[in-house]
């Protein structure tokens, strides 16, 4: 007589993990330019700082400046966009965190003017008008989002650069830190303070008042990172971008891009020890024999786990349009 075993437990969909067809396509693409094009370019790249011609150009023939940009726009995104660009960062990074940076810049940039006005409120007809058929051409310009500013203990829903209203004109003045490919860009979306609330707005690199300052940081070496300072610079007021509750939904998808490209780093590493420590002997064995050595690489392992998972909820509730103040916090938390 058989033993009586319970039935495996039908699929509601409610804890499904599986990606759609997709986003499952983009990110074996992702993980193909990882493998391929940034990993062998990863170390010339750091030690230039900048992405190579070639880097820049597969990105572009990928489309990763289209993630996040709905395809009535021009773009591939049919629905949410935070897992999709969660799974593609993460194999961005695991071939190189400063390459993945250098290549996303655009593609922030693109999400944000490209939201579609009765969903986000983020880019009005006439800035989706005049800024995406540039930033979703076949070769598109390059652009930066910046929220970072140099302050100790920075808090990025409360700018210190402030934009102040004259007649039809803002004056902005203050400094945006660690601003990927800053040399290179030609339009910035940057968080400001303007009439005591958060906003975003749209900055083009010839703006009067404008000048940009080197600022090399160990890790994202390749995506050339550097400080923009504005000094009085005068910018229209039609280029605010959004609500204030866009600038927090904008900072809350920044922080989860972010943690995805932990995940991908820390991904990484675990792949470079494991081999590491299988490969060296010490005493006559492989160093993995020893417990305390075998526990390590574990721990990161299980470490590498919850951070994923926690980034991929965070991810799926901004998707849904559910409230992930607590579950952005969480992946951010784990990952910083």
């Amino acid at each position: 007589m058989r033993p009586v075993r319970p039935h495996p437990t039908e699929d509601h969909g409610v804890f499904d993990l599986t990606p759609t067809d997709d986003q499952a396509m983009l990110r074996d693409a992702a993980k193909e330019l990882a493998t391929d094009v940034l990993r062998p370019a990863a170390s010339a790249a750091d030690s230039a700082r900048g992405i190579p011609p070639e880097v820049a150009a597969a990105g572009a023939a990928m489309g990763l400046h289209l993630v996040g940009v709905p395809t009535t726009l021009d773009g591939i995104a049919e629905s949410g966009t935070a897992v999709t660009a969660a799974l593609v960062l993460e194999e961005l990074a695991h071939g190189d965190l400063g390459l993945a940076v250098a290549l996303m810049g655009t593609a922030s940039v693109a999400a944000l003017t490209g939201r579609p006005v009765g969903l986000a409120l983020y880019g009005t007809p006439a800035q989706q008008a005049t800024y995406l058929p540039h930033l979703t051409a076949e070769q598109p310009m390059v652009a930066a989002l910046a929220m970072q500013e140099p302050q100790p203990l920075f808090d990025a829903t409360t700018p210190r650069t402030n934009a102040t209203r004259e007649g039809d004109e803002l004056v902005v003045t203050g400094t945006k830190a660690l601003v990927a490919r800053v040399a290179e860009a030609e339009l910035f979306v940057i968080s400001v303070t303007h009439e005591e609330a958060a906003r975003l707005l749209i900055v083009e690199a010839n703006t009067p008042g404008l000048t940009i300052e080197d600022e090399p940081a160990m890790g994202v070496r390749a995506a050339a990172t550097g400080r923009l300072v504005l000094t009085d610079a005068r910018v229209p007021a039609a280029n605010l971008l959004g609500s204030a509750d866009d600038h927090l939904d904008a900072l809350r998808r920044s922080r989860v891009a972010w943690s995805a490209l932990a995940v991908g780093t820390v991904r990484a590493v675990l792949d470079q020890v494991s081999g590491y420590v299988t490969e060296r002997h010490a005493f006559g064995e492989p160093v993995a024999h020893r417990q305390s050595v075998a526990f390590m690489v574990a721990n990161i392992a299980i470490d590498l786990d919850a951070m994923r998972l926690a980034t991929w909820r965070a991810a799926a509730l901004l998707d849904a349009g559910q409230d992930a103040r607590e579950a952005v916090a969480h992946a951010r938390t784990l990952t910083s």
